[in-house]
């Protein structure tokens, strides 16, 4: 049941595709919103084709479109306009993730919406936003992240990004963008257009990233910059004996003094440092705490390391592989995996919402949905009688 849930009859029409629209669509579905996902008629969203698979339907789009029902739409049908203003009408969020030409050409542009329903919540989210001469460049993550200046952060050499992190933060920014224009709109009855970008998401993540940048964008001179990227010894990653990786975090006076002593060299603790020190490179004992660090971890196999650094306590933890992950004692201590029953894949994964706890999300989600499956049932609860659907799917709009 959904009825508790903060979002319970709030509709969400959730246009778009690939990751940070369907991430937080999901996000909104959690939290008890009906959500529609509008695709392509076809061949739907482009996630649904990629690797890897389950038996045949993407682990990807399983990932990201739990707990939603699928309609299809072709735009270019004629009788596509006056389907999507009935659909648009009757639902309280739309989400979508064209181009600003894209939208304008079918009449599901911000101005077009809002004028069809006042009190919507429209979210368009792109790489670079409405605006600004990067507007109409596809925004896919890794250029969204080169353009920040966050891809090599303290001057350090561009490197491939482990993780997606300017489509995930544009997909967590439009949810919350979402929720507080609900709330204004309970209080104030009025609708919103909200201009989400990948690009700008990320940048308001930089305050360390582009710290030093900033210091010299005042006319401060930058120097000298904050260590955290492998500068300071006390916080970098170390290979160990059997050639896998332990990450240390030993910022705090207390820990690295706890650890000093954990590996049988207690004089390289001071007993007080300056707390400038917490993320410098520390200057000329950079190197004799980097060589002390690196003997002991090249003299132990990682999970032994982990072992005796747990006991103390000391945040010296190994680098799991995706698949260590999967099975971690603390993965399984905070409830954040499922596996779920599928009719189709026999059995998938799921990973559970952080908020599973605090009675905020549904308990459970429905499997991602077939691609159109659910057109017949969402336009009966919309209002559309059985003639009508059948006309749409006779037309080819559907």
């Amino acid at each position: 049941m959904t009825d508790n849930l903060p979002l319970s009859g709030i509709r969400v029409l959730d246009w778009t595709r690939l990751l940070p629209g369907p991430w937080c669509s999901q996000m909104l579905g959690d939290l008890g919103a009906e959500v529609i996902k509008v695709e392509h008629r076809g061949h739907g969203d482009p996630s649904r084709h990629n690797p890897p698979a389950y038996r045949e339907g993407s682990v990807y789009f399983h990932s990201v479109n739990a707990g939603k029902e699928s309609i299809t739409i072709d735009l270019n049908a004629p009788g596509a306009r006056a389907f999507s203003d009935r659909l648009i009408a009757g639902s309280d969020v739309m989400l979508e993730s064209f181009s600003a030409s894209v939208a304008t050409k079918h009449g599901i542009d911000a101005a077009a919406a809002l004028r069809i329903n006042p009190k919507l919540i429209y979210a368009s989210i792109t790489g670079y936003g409405q605006s600004g001469p990067l507007s109409p460049v596809p925004g896919h993550d890794l250029v969204v992240q080169a353009a920040t200046g966050l891809l090599a952060p303290g001057n350090h050499a561009p490197a491939m990004p482990g993780f997606q992190t300017a489509d995930y933060a544009a997909g967590m920014m439009a949810c919350i963008a979402v929720l507080a224009a609900l709330r204004r709109r309970d209080r104030q009855g009025i609708g919103a257009a909200l201009d989400i970008a990948m690009f700008d998401s990320m940048w308001q993540l930089g305050q360390i990233g582009l710290g030093s940048a900033m210091a010299r964008a005042a006319g401060a001179s930058g120097e000298p910059t904050l260590e955290a990227w492998g500068g300071n010894p006390r916080y970098a990653l170390y290979p160990t004996r059997d050639g896998k990786t332990i990450a240390v975090s030993l910022l705090e006076t207390r820990y690295w003094r706890k650890f000093c002593v954990a590996i049988g060299r207690p004089e390289l603790a001071a007993e007080r440092e300056d707390p400038s020190a917490r993320l410098s490179s520390h200057g000329e004992k950079t190197e004799q705490y980097r060589r002390a660090i690196a003997d002991y971890c090249l003299a132990h196999d990682r999970d032994e390391i982990a072992r005796a650094m747990a006991k103390e306590n000391i945040p010296v933890i190994p680098v799991l592989t995706p698949d260590e992950a999967m099975v971690s004692d603390h993965v399984k201590a905070r409830g954040l995996l499922r596996r779920v029953a599928h009719a189709d894949e026999g059995q998938i994964v799921e990973l559970c919402n952080p908020l599973h706890a605090t009675g905020l999300v549904r308990n459970e989600r429905t499997p991602a949905p077939a691609l159109g499956a659910d057109n017949a049932p969402v336009l009966q609860r919309m209002g559309f009688t059985a003639a009508e659907i059948a006309e749409l799917a006779k037309s080819g709009t559907i």
